[in-house]
């Protein structure tokens, strides 16, 4: 079997699996970068020089095309939720857009005009939003490749006594809400969708990664699995993931999230105070009064 044939067979299943090592394992190697420049107290996880390395990577691969099945399908169903609003937007930002997965799913008469960009300010999406614009994202979040982690945690604990991080960590869909809030954004929405791709083993999953250019880029990551230790990784995950005819499946969790720029004309929520009736009177309502008894 092919990676690059199994891997277009996306499907949406509900969540089933083992629940071993779904948390975040500890750091044992590598660095921690501690405070961000600001010194507010933020941990700096991600090595972005890397990953830009990384994307830069991925992007000169000859066959680069064979590895965007997962963000085309992302793509896709991004745009599926620009079409559940009922409006046509005259200019829209696509950040981190690579080779537009998104816009080749849009017409006219939903966005008349897209830019797309890979690299933005600090600022950027809020910012360059008008009043009542729609911000629409999509990342990958915390039940990510479960199924790889736990394999190589088991495999790595056994071999060596301890194991690092091999796959970088995901935001949880709790957080997506604070911090869509704390942007700026409000009448936020937040989903989640699961998709799960089958390969004929644990290589072409880590294959597929880096040419994705989706390595693991935390400061903490450790660059070096020995081979036995590979090896016992994909044995493990076969025995507790492996389907009927030998391939194996990578979730991956996709959150959307939706967040408006404030406006006037938005909804707004009632004042404090302002209600007419209390939740003491609710239960009389249902009661039927003197005239309406025959």
């Amino acid at each position: 079997m092919n990676s690059r044939l199994s891997g277009t067979v996306l499907q949406r299943l509900t969540r089933s699996g083992s629940a071993c090592c779904r948390h975040q394992a500890g750091p044992r190697f590598g660095p921690c970068r501690g405070l961000t420049e600001s010194g507010r107290g933020t941990m700096n996880v991600f090595n972005r020089d890397m990953k830009k390395r990384q994307k830069n990577w991925s992007a000169s691969l000859q066959d680069r095309d064979q590895y965007d099945y997962l963000r085309d399908e992302v793509g896709s169903r991004v745009a599926d939720r620009v079409y559940d609003i009922a409006r046509t937007f005259p200019l829209a930002l696509d950040v981190g857009g690579g080779k537009s997965h998104i816009a080749e799913h849009l017409s006219k008469d939903v966005v008349e005009r897209l830019f797309l960009t890979d690299i933005s300010e600090k600022t950027l999406i809020h910012q360059v939003l008008k009043p009542d614009g729609v911000f629409i994202g999509a990342m990958a979040g915390g039940e990510t490749l479960y199924e790889l982690r736990c394999s190589l945690q088991m495999a790595e604990t056994e071999r060596e006594g301890g194991f690092s991080p091999h796959v970088s960590p995901y935001t949880a869909v709790t957080d997506l809400g604070n911090l869509l809030g704390q942007a700026g954004f409000n009448m936020l929405t937040v989903d989640v969708d699961e998709v799960q791709v089958h390969y004929p083993g644990i290589m072409e999953v880590m294959m597929d990664l880096q040419g994705m250019g989706e390595s693991n880029c935390a400061w903490n990551r450790r660059s070096l699995l020995h081979r036995d230790t590979l090896l016992a990784a994909a044995a493990i995950y076969k025995e507790m993931y492996g389907n009927e005819d030998g391939s194996v499946p990578a979730t991956f969790d996709i959150l959307y999230m939706i967040g408006w720029k404030p406006h006037e004309s938005q909804a707004k929520p009632a004042q404090r105070g302002s209600a007419t009736m209390s939740f003491g009177d609710l239960s009389k309502i249902s009661q039927p009064t003197s005239t309406d008894r025959p």
